[in-house]
């Protein structure tokens, strides 16, 4: 067996952001919106997402279903 797991790059917009819990929903043209965690941001220092940000991330399969991963805002 193979550990190794097929990433999807997709893009999408933040529907919504809690700074306060550290996670949110990213919204997709194509498909159900996608969990994100603060961990899953790309950057440095404090990492976070406004609702509206475009953004382009991976969607791999987490503990509770698709998350997003190695997320970026488009454009930046």
């Amino acid at each position: 067996m193979s550990a190794c797991q097929e990433a999807i790059e997709v893009q999408g917009t933040v529907k919504w952001f809690n700074n306060s819990k550290g996670y949110g929903f990213i919204g997709r043209d194509d498909g159900p919106d996608v969990f994100v965690h603060y961990s899953a941001i790309a950057g440095d220092g404090y990492r976070t997402l406004q609702e509206g940000d475009p953004v382009e991330f991976e969607i791999v399969q987490g503990p509770k279903g698709p998350q997003a991963a190695n997320v970026l805002k488009a454009g930046g």
